[in-house]
């Protein structure tokens, strides 16, 4: 049985930026036989948005008669070709493909007899690994010091510089192995917090406790190296989001942002850890409803340049959730409306494989409620419903049945509203999700399409939203209210008005009251 063709080489060459494939294509150039078959394949990929193999390789080889092993080993050879191409290119841009460019020049001026130009280069080596914090590169570079003054049997230098070289070595191993420390800490919590995240009993906290109060964590200067403080405050970070300490999670956040931001040339070598800080600073700052700072973080978010792939991804997943969320909480869905369309414009541009918007389409649905589009907010709520369920999705399917029924009140569906408040209840008592709120919300929406007077289904709802009251700050419920303002829906119908001017309400006076 023949083997599928791979697209590897085809992902590769699409996920190039246009300066990375102009790089290329001056990278090969005074290479022999540059108009040959490997850069015709490289051109016709770039081009091409679906795999199409068998269309490249008649395009390459026309009517000859070439064996599938030919075109496999053409695929194989350019596939190595451009990934060379990116070490090249990296190693331009990265300080650690530099140290590693400078040490291997060392060891070939060695090699040769040049010790001189060593010295010259290991001088340049030591700043760079010094400024960037670049242990493990600092313990070879004192290596390579100590090799050079045994080689040339030069006392004199070993005679002035060997404390110098043991003591920056003893210091350089101590600061490997104190950020070691820190980062097994908060990976540690991380896998944690990750591993059940519909767990939030005491246990769990218990467990996070117990990690940072060893000694590590009693002082920050503890943390001999910035990047053993930004993984000291890290890891207090996640500590606090799960114990719900609210305001440490939140001024940890702070401090750790303007740590991240007094050294910008980590920032610019290595973006992900202040994407995920900002991210957090976000929550942090939503939960105290300090939503100015809100705005700040995500404008910072807007304006980074991804250094990665990854990055990419990260910044746009969450500068979009979080503004959506904003302006579900604000009340300005045409904001959120507009920003909706660019979100899913911006998503074509990743790759499928590394990318999927159904986590999106959740959110979709309060800002098209907002917006009166019932219409559209079904067709996002039954693309979300129509994704892979994960944990995270689980947890939220009691939300999903709830704006189920909304939607088909709204869109005035009362026959099949009357089948599915009975489909919905059987679900969630099947997923152990039908708790107090959702059956005290079926069961009002249930007497309310049984009533044929706009004035009996107000008093209806205005009851509902009355017994739900005093429940909006229990956790499961609070946490669905994030979501979706059921309250300020509910708060509507009973007063006839929009359920955007509701919110719009209910933010202007919550944000007043924190003025005064």
């Amino acid at each position: 049985m023949s083997k599928t063709p791979s697209d590897k080489l085809h992902r590769l060459i699409r996920s190039l930026s246009p300066v990375e494939k102009r790089y290329f294509r001056i990278f090969i150039k005074g290479k022999p036989g540059v108009d040959t078959k490997y850069a015709q394949l490289f051109e016709a990929l770039a081009a091409s948005e679906t795999f199409d193999d068998e269309k490249w390789k008649t395009k390459i080889y026309k009517s000859q008669d070439v064996g599938s092993k030919k075109y496999s080993e053409l695929k194989a050879y350019l596939y190595e070709l451009v990934l060379k191409c990116l070490q090249n290119y990296d190693e331009l841009h990265s300080t650690h493909h530099r140290l590693n460019q400078l040490l291997q020049s060392v060891a070939a001026l060695f090699k040769r007899g040049h010790y001189a130009d060593c010295r010259e280069l290991l001088a340049k080596a030591r700043k760079l690994a010094k400024m960037h914090e670049s242990f493990a590169h600092q313990i070879e570079i004192v290596r390579w010091e100590k090799q050079l003054a045994y080689t040339r049997m030069d006392i004199d230098f070993l005679h002035k510089n060997l404390d110098r070289l043991q003591d920056e070595e003893a210091r350089a191993m101590e600061q490997l192995r104190n950020a070691s420390h820190y980062r097994r800490a908060f990976f540690q919590a991380y896998a944690t917090i990750k591993k059940d995240p519909l767990q939030r009993g005491p246990d769990r906290v218990a467990r996070l406790r117990q990690l940072i109060e060893q000694e590590a964590f009693a002082d920050p200067d503890a943390a001999v190296s910035h990047t053993a403080r930004v993984l000291y405050y890290r890891t207090l970070s996640l500590y606090y989001h799960t114990a719900l300490e609210q305001e440490k999670f939140y001024e940890t956040g702070k401090t750790l942002i303007a740590l991240q931001e007094s050294q910008p040339h980590f920032l610019r070598e290595n973006l992900s850890d202040y994407i995920a800080t900002l991210s957090n600073q976000t929550v942090a700052c939503g939960l105290l409803q300090k939503y100015s700072e809100v705005r700040i973080c995500l404008e910072k978010l807007r304006d980074l340049q991804p250094i990665t792939e990854d990055d990419r991804r990260k910044i746009h997943r969450q500068y979009f959730s979080t503004f959506f969320a904003m302006c579900t909480y604000t009340g300005e869905f045409g904001d959120g409306r507009r920003e909706m369309e660019r979100c899913l414009l911006e998503a074509e541009n990743f790759d499928p494989h590394d990318y999927e918007t159904g986590s999106f389409y959740l959110q979709f649905v309060p800002i098209c409620i907002g917006c009166g589009d019932f219409d559209m907010a079904l067709d996002h709520l039954n693309h979300w419903l129509a994704q892979r369920r994960t944990v995270g999705r689980e947890d939220l399917q009691s939300l999903a049945r709830i704006l189920s029924l909304i939607l088909h009140f709204e869109l005035g569906n009362f026959l099949l509203l009357d089948s599915q408040l009975r489909t919905s209840a059987r679900f969630l008592k099947r997923k152990n999700r039908l708790h107090d709120l959702e059956r005290r919300f079926m069961h009002g929406i249930f007497e309310a399409i049984k009533l044929p007077d706009v004035r009996g289904q107000r008093e209806v709802f205005a009851k509902v939203k009355n017994d739900l009251q005093p429940k909006s700050q229990e956790p499961e419920t609070r946490a669905l209210l994030q979501t979706f303002d059921l309250l300020a829906w509910l708060d509507g119908k009973a007063r006839g008005q929009a359920f955007a001017t509701v919110v719009r309400e209910k933010y202007l006076r919550e944000t007043a009251d924190s003025d005064i």
